[in-house]
């Protein structure tokens, strides 16, 4: 090689100049987050949103292992090699219904990614200070104030982010035990004895860890205690939180791992980690006021209350008993038959049964024969925040079909027909009537308006609240009980017959 061009790339790769070329990086990086977010708030937007935020990770993760100084390529290739199987793995195998349960597991691993960085980060600068100590040179300047507050917050969100994620997995997979020949739901709430007085005393040794790792950073172990208590509190926080509560509870914990990581930005000193971390905290911070919002609920009330049946609310006998009507899917295409306008309320119902596809078959031979057809979304219909655009997106339905509950809820009179496909509490009158309700307050689609409703459910089994729905005996409503998917086929089949 010429000697002047040995130079020239000596110049340009200076450390100065790989600092500036990675901050760069950092800063574009940052700005497709930002756009990359602002995409997601639009249906229409969402997969560009998307593309950019990953080609932002993509950039700064680049970045980073250009410009690190990469003690072994052997294990970063090791692991982008397994994570990568195991991705492509999930992505083929888990159905929709299993995306709630998969998103609360990405959640924990973000949280223990962040800790065991930062307890990595940690074990590298005391192993400098005590290699500083040997040499006699006394140096504790690799460890400071913000770097063990830093690394205080990682180990204490990332911990209380993995297990809580790992409970509410284990909720929304309906998971059973069985303790005295009694079957128990994981997914409901399930009440410790003495479980706020043991919440009180593990939340305080917790604190006083926090207070240990920042006042005494010459070992790990106060590290490694901390993150052991706080997985605890994690366990102790979302054991009691019913399934109800869950998409509330998943928007939360996804705040919690992007504020973990913003921690561990701190830790490492990495701008892009500190920015991407704060981005994913502040989002799903506000996605969290926005599902309680739904839910007419506070966020404490979320966390450490209980929703379910009052001892004093009716009974399924007292609210169904002779008032139930049924219905066949003939009857159902002849009143589509005659239908100007058709409102579907998807549920969890339609998750489970995996019957977006049929919905949409039966929507479009609707629109093909003038009928106009559109779909009210409830903010937490399904178990994770958009459940059911999700579903309904997958399979190809007009963006512009999904009206919010507060678009629809003022026309809901002049509908002329209303299917409504494994929804429950969210489409429950009592909301609005009665003040004891488990549910009292919380916005509902006012479906009951409608001037006939027919719910297709496999049985009367109440929603995640665990109250009966009124609904289903209204005058106006019609029971199908069948499976979400089977339904919908046999109701397409009829109206093309008709």
């Amino acid at each position: 090689m010429d000697p002047s061009t040995a130079k020239t790339i000596e110049v340009a790769m200076d450390p100065g100049t790989v600092l500036i070329l990675r901050n760069i990086a950092y800063l574009v990086a940052s700005i497709l987050f930002i756009r990359g977010l602002k995409g997601l708030t639009h249906p229409r937007t969402a997969v560009r949103g998307n593309m950019m935020g990953a080609g932002g990770m993509l950039l700064a993760v680049v970045a980073t292992l250009w410009a690190g100084g990469i003690i072994s390529w052997g294990w970063v290739v090791s692991g982008l090699v397994v994570g990568s199987i195991i991705g492509v793995v999930l992505a083929v195998r888990v159905p929709m219904t299993g995306m709630p349960q998969m998103v609360a597991i990405f959640n924990g691993f973000g949280g223990a990614a962040s800790f065991l960085v930062a307890g990595g980060e940690l074990f590298i600068r005391l192993a400098h200070v005590h290699a500083a100590e040997a040499a006699a040179s006394g140096s504790h300047e690799s460890i400071t104030s913000q770097f063990t507050i830093a690394t205080a917050l990682s180990g204490l969100i990332g911990a209380v982010t993995l297990t809580g994620s790992l409970i509410a997995f284990v909720k929304l997979a309906e998971y059973k035990i069985t303790l005295g020949g009694k079957k128990i739901w994981l997914s409901n709430s399930l009440q410790l004895p003495g479980r706020h007085v043991i919440s009180i005393l593990v939340t305080l040794t917790t604190l006083g860890l926090c207070v240990a790792v920042v006042a005494d950073p010459t070992t790990s172990l106060w590290y490694w205690l901390l993150v052991a208590s706080a997985s605890v509190l994690g366990v102790l926080i979302t054991i009691p939180i019913g399934g109800a509560d869950m998409p509330v509870v998943i928007a939360l914990l996804n705040s919690y791992s992007g504020l973990a990581a913003c921690a561990t930005g701190f830790v490492i000193n990495n701008t892009v980690l500190i920015i991407a971390g704060s981005l994913v905290g502040a989002s799903g911070l506000i996605l969290t006021a926005i599902m309680c919002k739904a839910m007419n609920r506070s966020l404490a009330n979320v966390i450490f209350a209980t929703m379910g049946p009052t001892a004093e609310g009716p009974s399924a006998d007292d609210v169904y008993a002779g008032k139930i009507k049924t219905t066949s899917a003939d009857e159902i295409a002849m009143m589509l038959d005659g239908a100007q306008r058709v409102v579907i309320v998807p549920g969890y119902g339609m998750a489970v049964s995996q019957a977006q596809h049929a919905v949409r078959d039966l929507a479009n031979l609707l629109e093909s024969r003038g009928a106009t057809v559109e779909f009210g979304i409830h903010p937490v219909a399904g178990r994770m925040p958009g459940h059911m655009n999700v579903l309904l997106a997958e399979a190809d339905i007009d963006y512009d079909k999904l009206l919010e509950m507060d678009v629809i809820n003022p026309t809901l009179d002049t509908v002329d027909v209303a299917l409504v496909i494994g929804a429950n509490d969210v489409v429950n009158p009592v909301a609005r009537t009665d003040p004891t309700s488990a549910i009292a307050g919380m916005p509902i689609i006012d479906i009951d308006k409608c001037r006939t409703v027919v719910v297709i459910k496999r049985s009367l089994s109440p929603g995640f609240a665990g109250i009966p729905n009124p609904l289903f005996a209204m005058d106006n409503t019609l029971m199908f009980f069948a499976d979400g998917k089977k339904a919908f086929v046999e109701i397409t089949a009829a109206v093309k017959d008709s």
